[in-house]
Formats: structure tokens, sequence, C-alpha cells
């Protein structure tokens, strides 16, 4: 559970920053490109920390893949063989 969380609150951080840059993108005036850039990067390192974060904790058995759900096949009934 506490790695949702923290997976979560990392999203979360991206989202922020990723909308910190565009209002200053689209505020305009002085210095606003170089925070525009400086909030880009820093969503840059939050999206690369949770693609590690995820691959280690993947690694270290904290999290486990499911993978998707397969499609159950009806089952099949052989019927008794003819030959002797």
């Amino acid at each position: 559970m506490l790695t949702k969380i923290i997976v979560l609150l990392a999203m979360l951080a991206v989202l922020f920053s990723l909308f910190s840059a565009l209002f200053h993108l689209t505020k305009g005036g002085e210095g606003s490109s170089q925070k525009s850039l400086k909030f880009l990067i820093w969503r840059l390192g939050f999206s690369i920390a949770i693609f590690l974060g995820l691959y280690l904790a993947s690694f270290f058995g904290i999290i486990a893949p499911h993978g998707l759900p397969q499609a159950h096949k009806p089952a099949t009934t052989s019927a008794p063989s003819a030959n002797r």
C-alpha cells in the first residue's frame, strides 16, 4: 500500500510541474521561459524516478506484475477412442 501512495504522489508531482510550466509559458513576462524550463526539468526527473522506482520495486519483489486477464477456453471432453 505504501508503494501505491508513493507512486500516486509522484504522479501528482508530475502533473503539478507540468501545469506549472504551462502556466509560466502562457503568462509570459520576464524570466517565464526559464521558470517553464525549470518545471519541465522537474517533470522529467519525477517521471524518470517513477520509472526507476517501479522497475526496482518489481526487481526486489515489492510489487508483482499480474499480466492481462486470460480468456477461459471451454472445457473439451474427449470421446472414447474407437481404436482397439
